[in-house]
């Protein structure tokens, strides 16, 4: 059983950067991938980005690419994901996704086997 908690989501102008974590609780972190989906108001749960259990491949939304960074620190049990010039329409509920590290297709939100609870942000104009 792997349970995961998101923080670090908030209320952020234009162009602002935030930067999220999703602590796991887990006795193995490194056997799982790591995933960030978000879901805004009115809209289906989309992927955003995705990071190998070694960090070695990081794969990201087009939508997310060149503003955010996912990373991970497998001593601390703890995925990142790094949002830089942030825009009203990344407004969404952010949530992170273990799954098996033999994963197939990333952006598949069956793929993940355990997923938090979320944590808001909010991209004000």
């Amino acid at each position: 059983q792997v349970r995961l908690i998101e923080s670090g989501g908030g209320l952020v102008q234009a162009g602002g950067s935030l930067r999220l974590s999703c602590a796991a609780s887990v006795r193995i972190f490194a056997n799982y991938c790591m995933a960030w989906f978000r879901q805004a108001p009115g809209k289906e749960r989309e992927f955003v980005s995705y990071v190998s259990w070694d960090g070695g491949t990081k794969e990201y939304a087009d939508s997310a690419k060149g503003r955010f960074t996912i990373s991970r620190d497998n001593a601390k049990k703890t995925v990142y994901m790094q949002m830089n010039s942030l825009k009203p329409e990344d407004t969404a509920v952010y949530y992170c996704a273990a799954g098996p590290d033999d994963i197939g297709v990333v952006s598949r939100q069956s793929e993940y086997d355990y997923w938090g609870r979320g944590t808001q942000v909010t991209v004000s104009s």
